[in-house]
């Protein structure tokens, strides 16, 4: 599909051989006890992927699979048959994974590695998790992510950016694993609306989830499947409906000491697609036994389905590998759990600083002080607890530096200088996280009389101004 990224010879995005002889089928192991987590609630009835009937033969019931599967799991002792070849594939994945890029925990590469295995089962999932690679700033090796999962993935297909009319038409029966490189340019504020591809992103986390479009010469009703296994790469987080889908690595920059070999396609290419080889040898075979499994999963609701293709993967594979998979599911849930606290957060303080201009009658400019000592009056809220000693200057502007706010300078009354928030670049911020309620129009004759919220901010430099641009200087402004 595309060229050798370092000027080798040409690539396509399948290229994923299967040697089914070689995945030969050893004797059963137990299947990984609970203890490690409680079980997910009752689902219902599993259904086949891919069909509209159960599946014939869950592993509740032990009885036999299609698809050349060669046993069940079972929840209650008796795990699956698997190759015996499971567990060393794994280990040599992840050990080249590691070598090429520095993810953020040992819980992180373990995920990479089994989230790589699944795409090779993908035909026998009923979820097909995101893989979200995000960072504060270029440089933290998101792109590197992707390059060594182009080489390793069932049927990549690599894109910098695209459009859902691209994506409806290359997902088919054998849908290929997408690698969307630079999301933020599709998602970010400056993107403009991208509903239509976020929609479809989230639709095809579950199978049968059809996107129903007029196509043809006869303009007919045209079901477009969306199920396939995507990872998105970008600075800053990705839509929170994608986040809550999947599994999030939190890429940082290296430090000093942390080496990895350099990437290049010409002798590292070679190294990879023998392990996609090996990979595709082992699981290829195990698909109806992957499409009967209900592991018993540490996580419920939608963080078990977004992990469950992984964990299914793990017990395949037996060895360490399902209670690494099953720590591994813990930990970085509960790190986003973390995440979604903070950013509950975060817009906490933008509603309440907004509370805060609102209730000084609006100024252009609050001191940084003046702001804090606000925030710490609430009873009600968590500002006054904050920290070891309360919600202090640095904690402020660090809370706020995501969303492109900083304190300034500033000229008061008198000549004295401060530093303060400007209101103006609050507006952006509080127009997308926490939006005013609809409110009243105003009277005639007043329509001027305070522009609308939602104003983009003007750039800050320099000392900020007194008074309105254009207008007389004034502490306060008509309300």
């Amino acid at each position: 599909m595309t060229g050798d990224r370092d000027g080798g010879p040409q690539r396509t995005a399948a290229g994923t051989g299967t040697h089914s002889a070689e995945a030969t089928v050893s004797g059963p192991r137990p299947s990984p006890g609970t203890a490690l987590g409680g079980r997910r609630g009752d689902r219902g009835p599993r259904r086949s992927p891919g069909t509209d009937g159960p599946v014939q033969g869950t592993a509740q019931q032990g009885t036999s699979v299609p698809e050349g599967g060669s046993g069940t799991g079972n929840r209650e002792g008796t795990g699956p048959r698997v190759s015996g070849d499971g567990a060393v594939v794994l280990d040599e994945l992840r050990a080249a994974i590691g070598r090429y890029v520095v993810l953020p925990s040992e819980e992180a590469l373990t995920a990479v590695t089994l989230w790589v295995a699944a795409s090779h089962i993908q035909p026998a999932l009923q979820h097909a998790p995101r893989l979200a690679v995000v960072g504060p700033t270029k440089g933290c090796g998101k792109s590197r992510v992707l390059d060594v999962l182009y080489e390793t993935v069932h049927q990549p297909m690599m894109t910098v950016n695209t459009s859902p009319a691209v994506v409806f038409r290359v997902i088919g029966k054998n849908p290929p694993t997408l690698l969307v490189d630079e999301a933020d340019t599709i998602f970010g504020p400056k993107a403009g609306e991208k509903e239509d591809l976020r929609g479809l992103l989230n639709a095809g986390h579950q199978r049968n989830r059809p996107a129903w479009r007029i196509s043809g010469p006869e303009h007919k009703p045209t079901a477009f499947p969306t199920f396939a296994m995507a990872a998105l790469a970008g600075i800053g987080d990705l839509p929170d409906t994608i986040m809550d889908r999947a599994v999030v690595l939190r890429m940082q920059k290296r430090k000093p000491g942390e080496r990895i070999a350099p990437f290049r396609s010409r002798y590292s290419a070679p190294e990879l697609n023998a392990l996609r080889e090996k990979l595709a040898a082992w699981l290829t075979p195990l698909r109806g036994t992957a499409a009967a499994l209900v592991p018993a999963m540490p996580v419920e609701d939608r963080a078990a389905d977004t992990w469950e293709p992984l964990v299914i993967v793990a017990d395949l594979a037996g060895g360490h590998w399902p209670a690494s998979a099953r720590a591994a599911c813990l930990a970085m849930t509960r790190n986003e759990v973390v995440q979604d606290e903070q950013t509950t957060l975060k817009t906490r303080l933008l509603r309440d600083i907004r509370r805060v201009f609102d209730q000084a009658g609006d100024p252009e400019a609050l001191r940084s002080q003046d702001v804090l000592a606000a925030l710490a009056q609430d009873a009600e809220a968590p500002w006054a607890e904050y920290g070891t000693k309360g919600l202090n200057a640095y904690h402020l502007a660090n809370l706020l530096r995501d969303f492109g706010i900083s304190p300034a300078n500033h000229r008061f009354e008198q000549g004295r200088q401060a530093k303060a928030y400007a209101r103006n670049q609050f507006l952006d911020a509080w127009a997308r996280y926490c939006p005013d309620p609809a409110q009243p129009a105003p009277a005639p004759g007043h329509e001027a009389a305070r522009p609308a919220r939602g104003t983009p901010p003007a750039p800050l430099s320099g000392s900020l101004p007194i008074g309105p641009p254009g207008g007389p200087a004034s502490p306060t402004r008509a309300r």
